[in-house]
């Protein structure tokens, strides 16, 4: 072949690979939500993905999510051809032919496999005909667990291309009331951050992730192609009642206890660390650089002690040493001095530190063992059983031991036993560069120590979850819930005793049942289900430690509860099969000791097989040309604003006396009597904007009636929004105008969406189905009662209301440029002030001035459900700086 042709060949070899690359990319995720409902610290997420195959031939689509480890999947469906293919949660024996039959096939049976720290990995694929569609919806559910003062929820996005229609709704309802509330992650970072937007209420937290298409490709974990990365959100709730927080609903409870009213106790903590030949390298130095900071935090009334260990068995010293700042200097020495070497005797390590605990004993102190290994016991008792039995014997029940498994080599299953038998957990450490700060942030859980011994009594239920635990930690909670028997109980009464220090302590409360009767309208649902995923999680912890017969019953009251509630568990297989039986898909939930067996993550080949067909249509695609309009078309609306009259309303009656602040040298007139809150203004006088803030609960202000406003300007884009107001008496607006750099015209009234670019004109209907148009740095996505518009920089969500025969429109500004500044009555993108004065009648500071406040509830119309949420209602001059006449107009 001569050098012409095979330069041809070449070429030919290169575009057809190109090509296919191409046409690879042809599956186009159109949409992509997550919702997540947090209630009571139980979480449920739905993840829905809906996939095009805009090519002209069949090709297969995977959808690939990634979910918490500690979460069980409920439920998971897919929507082909207008028929839904629901899994069926089975149990594993009973699930094992369609197992066999698809390994037959040469399919995997596992659509879940381990991803990293605290991430599973569920993957599947189905093959969809020529522009067809498919809809996935996967459904799990956890508990969330609070470590060092904080819930943590994660949720992971990884869709790996910009999706037009992406959104993360989170909603968070703690009926004890929110005092914290934190977005981080990965999501959360660079031009992304802009897409985050929060409301606190008293009770209730929205997070809300809308990012562009743009925005989708910068972030830390972004690439070209899109999204991979996690949002987290972190949160507390307040803590009114020391004996706890109860909830009740259709006949189960649930108790959350997290005293903050006791002392902490001294501890004394032995050390136990492996330092065998397999520890050498980073392992072994990673562990030196964490026990120097965790010897730091070390409390001056905290006893310790350090077990070294190999074949050859090395304590720092005889017995438990007082955590002077001379003890600790000189255990530091000793840490820096470790070497790895040796085999492992696990069994004479620990058996070691028991007995240099059991020889100190301090009254009114808490002891805990720590070990850190990263092997099989291969020295001295290397029987894993029998230094189980040992270890147990030698406790005796007295306090617990946390095993730290580091790395993938250790016998994890081993260490979790033994964990479990002496009332401690165990915890897997990843060898990462933070390998130090995993263990340092495992010791920070455990380093402050509040109760012991501490034991939770009922009156009138059965079936309650774990009652006794032998030590309560600073930052953490203890979790209760149960089952009320007692039909005609009127009320739920509860005891607490514990130890503090050397003294006992006792909760008592009662609570009226009556009193949460309303509770289970909306959020009592998911006690029952808290109460399975607990029940589920403690049995399958049980049978680890059981024996014959009531490990049997262990095991079959968890398969039971698994498969009522539809969880996917270590004993239950969740499988899709079509009409026709010829072909299935497994999912089974891997188990931390096999999770991690291989210590690399599977590969996609893992992942079984479903070829469906797929044709509905169930999103509507517009295509506009990208030429440019230059002409002299006129805007929506005058951008000067024209006087107009309107009427003001006071805030506060006419009753005062007056008060001075000597700090301030100013004088203030505030009501003589408390004024009950407000629940919305009346409407014939004004419509009510809410308004975020920096703070933790938002501020509020009456806009004077007048017929036409200004909402947003911003000159430097060129985006305007002009809202009509109701006539008198109505709620919300009566239509929305919004021009874009003078060729984009959208006006959205209640009963149609008109948009125009240039010579181009389209209309919309606010109930047809999901629709998705794109040009010219515009995007339109028009989903149930929701118009999502993304123009430029500026993202707006027009939502549409329908209340007691009343249908109107309310806009809700996710994104706007922070470096430029918008005028009009949502032009601000937050408003910070500071509390003077707190009372039912307050006294803000809002930039720069001192204003009178009333705390009031209001519906916020800038989320779907229209919840109603407390804020500072305040003048409106004050946040605006104007008044209504400046955001006046002629006309929408």
């Amino acid at each position: 072949m001569d050098k012409a042709a095979l330069r041809l060949t070449l070429f030919g070899l290169l575009f057809t690979c190109v090509n296919l690359a191409a046409e690879k990319k042809k599956i186009d995720i159109y949409s992509f939500h997550i919702n997540c409902t947090v209630t009571g610290r139980y979480a449920t997420t739905v993840i829905t993905s809906r996939v095009a195959n805009v090519l002209n031939k069949s090709q297969e689509v995977n959808f690939e999510v990634q979910i918490p480890k500690n979460a069980f999947i409920s439920q998971f469906r897919m929507t082909i051809d207008g028929k839904t293919y629901d899994a069926i949660v089975k149990e594993k024996e009973e699930a094992q032919q369609e197992y066999s039959q698809a390994v037959s096939r040469g399919e995997s049976a596992g659509l879940v496999s381990a991803v990293g720290r605290t991430l599973e990995e569920f993957k599947t694929s189905v093959t969809v005909a020529a522009n067809s569609k498919v809809t996935f919806e996967l459904t799990y559910e956890e508990l969330l667990k609070r470590r060092l003062g904080k819930y943590k929820l994660l949720i992971n996005a990884q869709p790996m291309q910009p999706v037009a229609d992406f959104k993360i709704d989170i909603h968070i309802h703690e009926s004890a009331g929110i005092s914290l509330l934190e977005v981080k992650g990965g999501l959360n970072t660079k031009d992304l951050a802009n897409a985050v937007t929060t409301t606190r209420a008293q009770e209730d937290a929205w997070v809300k992730f809308y990012p562009t298409r743009d925005q989708q490709k910068d972030c830390d974990d972004c690439t070209k192609n899109g999204l991979n990365g996690n949002l987290v959100i972190m949160y507390d709730v307040e803590r009114v009642k020391q004996s706890g927080d109860f909830k009740v609903a259709n006949g189960y409870f649930v108790h959350y206890f997290a005293p903050t009213d006791v002392q902490r106790i001294p501890k004394n903590v032995v050390f136990i660390i492996d330092q065998s030949g397999s520890m050498q390298g980073n392992k072994i130095e990673q562990t030196r650089m964490a026990m120097l900071r965790i010897l730091s935090d070390l409390a001056k009334d905290d006893y310790f002690g350090l077990i070294t260990f190999s074949s050859h068995i090395q304590a720092w010293k005889p017995e438990l040493l007082k955590a002077t700042a001379e003890n600790v200097e000189e255990a530091k020495t000793f840490v820096k001095q470790i070497r790895s070497g040796g085999a492992t005797d696990i069994n004479g390590a620990v058996l070691n530190a028991v007995n240099m605990i059991n020889q100190y004993t301090q009254e009114g102190s808490a002891s805990i063992l720590i070990l850190l290994t990263d092997g099989d016991p291969t020295s001295g008792v290397t029987n894993p059983v029998t230094i189980q039995q040992n270890v147990k014997t030698a406790i005796g029940g007295k306090y617990p031991l946390y095993c730290l498994g580091f790395g993938f080599n250790v016998r994890f299953e081993f260490l979790e036993k033994m964990s479990l038998e002496n009332n401690g957990a165990a915890r897997r450490i990843y060898e990462d560069s933070d390998a130090d700060l995993q263990l340092q942030g495992f010791y920070e859980e455990v380093a402050i120590p509040l109760l012991t011994n501490v034991q939770l009594n009922y009156q009138g239920v059965a079936k309650v979850t774990q009652t006794t635990f032998s030590q309560y930690y600073n930052g953490s909670e203890i979790v209760v819930a149960g089952y009320i028997t007692d039909n005609s109980l009127e009320s739920l009464t509860t005891e607490v005793i514990a130890l503090s220090k050397s003294t006992k302590v006792v909760y008592n409360d009662s609570v009226l049942t009556d009193d949460f009767k309303n509770d289970g309208l909306e959020h009592g649902n998911y006690i029952s289900r808290l109460w399975a995923f607990l029940t589920v999680k403690q049995l399958l912890a049980k049978t680890m430690l059981l024996k014959g017969q009531e490990k049997d019953n262990a095991k079959k009251e968890a398969l039971d509860l698994s498969l009522k509630y539809k969880f996917v568990t270590p004993l239950t297989s969740m499988v899709v099969t079509k009409p026709q039986g010829d072909e299935v898909q497994v999912a089974v939930k891997p188990n931390e000791e096999k999770r991690h067996s291989s210590g690399r993550k599977q590969t996609s080949k893992d992942s079984t097989r479903m070829h469906l067909a797929a044709s509905p249509d169930d999103m509507h695609y517009f295509k506009t040309p990208t030429r440019h309009h230059h002409g002299s078309r006129n805007k929506i609306a005058s951008r000067r604003p024209i006087q107009h009259s309107f009427r003001k309303i006071p805030i506060f009656a006419p009753d005062y006396h007056d008060l001075f602040d000597a700090e301030l040298g100013m004088r203030y007139q505030l009501p003589k009597t408390t004024q009950k809150p407000l629940a919305t203004s009346p409407p014939w006088k004004s419509i009510r904007i809410l308004k975020s803030s920096g703070n933790a609960q938002p501020i509020c202000y009456d806009v004077p009636f007048a017929l036409n406003v200004r909402l947003q300007q911003n000159d430097p884009t060129e985006f305007y929004m002009n809202g009509e107001l109701e006539a008198m008496g109505g709620k919300g607006f009566k239509q929305i105008d919004i021009s874009y750099k003078t060729n984009h015209q959208l006006r959205l009234s209640a009963t149609k969406i008109d948009y125009s670019y240039g010579s181009e004109s389209m209309t919309f209907s606010w109930d047809q189905e999901l629709t998705h148009h794109e040009t010219e740095h515009v995007s339109l996505v028009l989903r149930s009662n929701e118009m999502d518009i993304t123009m430029g920089n500026m993202r707006i969500v027009i939502l549409l209301h329908k209340e007691d025969g009343s249908v109107f429109l309310w806009p809700a500004v996710l994104q706007q440029p922070k470096d430029v500044s918008s005028s009009g009555i949502l032009g601000e993108a937050e408003v910070s002030y500071e509390v003077i004065l707190g009372l039912q009648t307050s006294i803000l500071k809002l930039k720069e001035q001192v204003v009178k406040a009333s705390w009031v509830t209001m519906k916020d119309y800038r989320l779907p459900a229209a919840p109603v949420i407390g804020c500072w209602l305040v003048p409106f001059e004050a946040v605006t700086q104007k008044t209504i006449s400046d955001f006046a107009i002629t006309q929408p």
